[in-house]
């Protein structure tokens, strides 16, 4: 699937995974290995930025998806977070959809907002906002009539 198609039609929250297509090198390559991994992996969708200008430059459609965390003890020290433009070479492929009833927890109203948990429920994400703070997070439940139109379009993940 190309980078745009990921834009328009994934929902967020969804896992994508993105590859090179090239084969994955032994274990013993380690260098290899690791260049791999970085053109190979998956990750959370969390933000999707339509076309924007600073000046006489226009940015094209981008979106941005949450690979991993780093830290130790409960505590966060890295997000990896990677942005892909809608002109990337790399394919891309929806591994995973939220489902029914979850609910996505934005750190914020607006545009500009990008998911920062996926909860099984309202009471979980309530929950976890305890424990995070957010004060201006704002939740949204995957709807019924979402999860329809990825099934009708033909658009659920395998």
């Amino acid at each position: 699937m190309f980078a745009f198609l990921i834009y328009e039609r994934a929902p967020i929250g969804s896992i994508v995974a993105w590859s090179d297509g090239t084969p994955r090198p032994p274990e013993r390559h380690r260098q290899k290995l690791a260049a791999w991994e970085n053109r190979n992996s998956k990750g959370r969708l969390i933000h999707k930025q339509g076309k924007r200008g600073i000046g006489n430059v226009h940015l094209s459609p981008e979106f941005t998806l949450h690979e991993g965390d780093f830290g130790a003890n409960g505590v966060i020290t890295i997000r990896i977070h990677r942005t892909f433009s809608l002109d990337s070479s790399l394919t891309f492929k929806v591994i995973e959809r939220p489902r029914l009833g979850h609910i996505r927890v934005f750190d914020r109203a607006g545009d500009n907002a990008k998911l920062v948990h996926l909860a099984a429920n309202r009471q979980a994400a309530e929950e976890w906002l305890t424990r995070h703070g957010y004060p201006n997070a704002v939740l949204e439940e995957v709807t019924a009539d979402e999860v329809a139109a990825d099934h009708v379009e033909g658009r659920a993940a395998a």
